[in-house]
């Protein structure tokens, strides 16, 4: 397999066959883009506060939800109100809040009667529609952590699949799977559907992504190659992710736009008769007359003029004989060289994955207006690409990986240093942050192809993506896990005491 690209050299490199190729692989990852971070709006959690009947006086009505501290500052509590047989004898013995009853002598009680919801900036989310917050408010990062869990399972799975049954068969079926489920979703009745449909979305999510990756990878000569895994599939990507906070500013009701990111991946159909399987992946399975006549259609449509007999099975013996055996997920694992690149790619894409997906998962908690900046965090992944794809032109891949992860992680890591006060400067560092994680994400991708010969090529991308996603399972409850953290000790601690005592 190592002299294919030297018998495909009379195709050229940049001729129609492989723009078709490089636009229509690109074009197909842009679901991708909005559908994988879609929960940053579908299950993002508004204001909201106890519900409190209407048969208490203005007065009580508007004291009735005590006060906590949260982000430095006192505002009115999520999730406890003040008892309301209390405040109902209060308004009924015509008593005014603060003046005639000290508040803080009153009982509390948990939301009996449900929250109201602001409806800025969302008039729905899977939030407000099952109630996912306070005792529940584990829920919502847990569909987001199913999600990748889904996206674990198609990164391993796909690559299995993909190396036995081809890369264009599984491309299109993982890509009818997350337009099909993701349709479903619309039509969620509970939380346990919607998150259940979610998972099986995202196993289809990222099968079709590694799919188009690696057939593109296959199809193309060495040039275009780097430019498509870099700026080709990475900045179509960036282009879904910038659509995403276009529609959700647009569309504030989570089942509509929801139904508006799935409607896309139905005009993908009609690429079946575009893309062809990766003629490698042919020659690895003996295939070789219908890599024959992929190549000679690719010269005809070049308009150059190709041998007779492109790939002699007299000269490729190494081929029949790779006909008859089968790899398995033990043959990353099976030589010394081998195995060292699994293991480094898999501690890499690990570091990759929990800073990318963190950083992206935390744009509606960053000051300023949430649709902004989550396209300032999308905008931000073009250049980053565009470096990227300089740094693999110019430098070694362990140079510019190294380079690009040391940027952002100090870079992130400064920002524990900057006055909370300064937010504009704490926004800028996190853009510089992402824009390092970014490339490095873009780079990991071409150098760990790079590494795998082509009958565990795609084996060995799924397996290092399926282990970069156990970091990502655990990203939204790093988000979790800040939101909690923002209210003040003290108060949660009286909050406590106070469930004891009732």
């Amino acid at each position: 397999m190592y002299d294919y690209e030297q018998v495909t050299a009379f195709l050229g490199e940049w001729g129609p066959f492989q723009r078709i190729i490089f636009f229509l692989l690109s074009a197909s990852i842009i679901p991708n883009g909005f559908n994988g971070l879609s929960a940053v709006f579908l299950a993002d959690t508004p204001e909201h506060w106890c519900r409190v009947p209407a048969n208490l006086t203005s007065e009580w009505l508007n004291a009735s939800i005590p006060l906590e501290m949260r982000g430095g500052r006192q505002v009115p509590s999520r999730c406890r109100r003040y008892r309301l047989e209390a405040l109902a004898n209060f308004s009924a013995l015509h008593l005014l809040p603060g003046r005639d009853v000290n508040l803080s002598q009153v009982e509390q009680e948990k939301c009996l009667d449900g929250w109201e919801y602001s409806r800025d900036p969302y008039l729905s989310t899977i939030v407000t529609e099952w109630n996912l917050v306070c005792d529940n408010d584990w829920k919502s990062p847990l569909s987001i952590s199913l999600f990748f869990v889904g996206v674990l399972i198609g990164s391993f799975v796909s690559g299995l699949l993909s190396d036995k049954f081809g890369r264009k068969n599984v491309l299109f079926a993982t890509m009818g799977v997350q337009t099909g489920f993701s349709f479903l979703q619309v039509f969620s009745t509970s939380w346990e559907m919607f998150t259940a449909l979610f998972l099986i979305v995202g196993m289809g999510q990222i099968s079709n992504y590694v799919a188009a990756f690696v057939l593109g990878a296959e199809i193309l000569g060495k040039t275009v190659r780097i430019i498509y895994c870099t700026l080709g599939v990475c900045i179509f990507y960036a282009l879904g992710y910038m659509l995403l906070p276009l529609c959700a500013y647009f569309i504030r009701d989570w089942r509509t736009l929801l139904l508006i990111l799935t409607l896309p991946g139905v005009l993908y159909v009609p690429l079946w008769w575009f893309i062809p399987e990766s003629p490698r992946w042919l020659l690895s399975q003996g295939r070789i007359q219908e890599a024959e006549a992929i190549i000679q259609k690719a010269a005809k449509k070049n308009g150059v003029l190709a041998p007779d007999i492109v790939f002699d099975p007299v000269e490729l013996p190494d081929l029949n004989s790779q006909n008859q055996q089968s790899f398995s997920i033990l043959d990353l694992v099976r030589t010394r060289n081998i195995r060292c690149v699994t293991i480094m790619s898999v501690i890499i894409w690990m570091v990759i994955s929990i800073g990318y997906f963190g950083l992206s998962l935390d744009t509606p908690n960053l000051h300023g207006n949430i649709y902004l900046n989550c396209f300032f965090s999308a905008l931000i992944e073009v250049p980053a690409y565009t470096i990227s794809w300089l740094l693999l032109q110019h430098l070694p891949r362990r140079y510019s990986m190294a380079g690009v992860l040391f940027l952002g992680g100090c870079v992130l890591l400064f920002i524990q240093l900057v006055p909370a006060h300064l937010h504009v400067v704490s926004i800028i560092l996190v853009m510089i942050g992402k824009f390092g994680i970014t490339a490095s994400f873009s780079i990991v991708y071409v150098y760990t192809a790079e590494l795998y010969p082509t009958v565990v090529r795609n084996m060995g991308v799924g397996a290092s993506s399926m282990a970069s996603r156990f970091g990502s399972i655990l990203s939204p409850y790093f988000v979790y896990l800040e939101l909690n953290l923002k209210i003040h000790p003290n108060q949660k601690g009286r909050q406590r005491m106070e469930k004891k005592i009732q």
